[in-house]
């Protein structure tokens, strides 16, 4: 397996499990409904486990075009290797959400909010507003980030990470930063699924929310970028 691939299957799997719970929790008539946040947490912190754990040994897992970026700002990964990383992950997402999709296809059927459909596939805010959702971002992303590349020996790669402690970490983001706009951290885990809501065939669905879409991605990068350079002050 080559480590673009690698970061296909990986990010699809993150995608998958995580978009399951959710759907898991959110959609009617599936044995998990209204199961709240801490299952929707841990199924996430689950989710990052399975996908570290897959494909660490051969890309380092990044599984987020945020992570690779700011691995990059950090000299701990070459800029000529971020774009097709990125491109990797992005396609992952989308095919992890496709799978999703496929699977919980009769639950969608039997859900008839339109909000309900859009936020199994991607995140939106609780509270609507432009500066407060992009601090989230920023901030949750720097703490995934800033807390991984203190995990990183500076003579090891991201693959050198133990998966349960970044499931943990974000399982921590969760249940502490999650409340406000979902905790993306991570735009191939929401423009990729947002982009295959906007694509699929599926009934009664809303639209994208495309005024909303640009804060999940600017807001991990961001977030990513400044945790990179605080680290750098170590």
């Amino acid at each position: 397996m080559t480590p673009l691939f690698a970061e296909f299957i990986g990010t699809a799997l993150l995608v998958l499990l995580g978009n399951g719970v959710v759907a898991n929790v959110l959609l009617n008539r599936t044995k998990g409904q209204n199961s709240g946040l801490i299952v929707i947490a841990f199924g996430w912190a689950m989710a990052v486990f399975v996908g570290v754990f897959s494909v660490a040994a051969i890309s380092g897992a990044h599984l987020n075009p945020a992570v690779s970026i700011a691995l990059a700002v950090a000299g701990k990964f070459a800029w000529s290797d971020v774009a097709g990383y990125i491109v990797a992950q992005m396609l992952g997402g989308m095919a992890g959400a496709f799978v999703m999709w496929l699977i919980y296809h009769k639950h969608f059927e039997s859900t008839e909010c339109g909000d309900t459909k859009l936020a199994v596939f991607c995140t939106g805010p609780a509270i609507r507003h432009v500066a407060g959702n992009l601090v989230s971002e920023i901030v949750a992303t720097f703490v995934l980030v800033f807390a991984i590349l203190s995990m990183v020996s500076p003579k090891m790669s991201l693959g050198a990470i133990d998966a349960l402690p970044v499931a943990l970490l974000v399982l921590g983001i969760g249940v502490s930063l999650g409340g406000t706009t979902g905790y993306a951290m991570n735009p191939a885990r929401d423009l990729g699924p947002r982009l295959m809501h906007a694509i699929l065939p599926i009934s009664g669905k809303r639209n994208s929310d495309w005024g909303y879409a640009w804060i999940p991605v600017v807001g991990s990068i961001v977030g990513a970028a400044l945790a990179a350079l605080a680290h750098g002050f170590n």
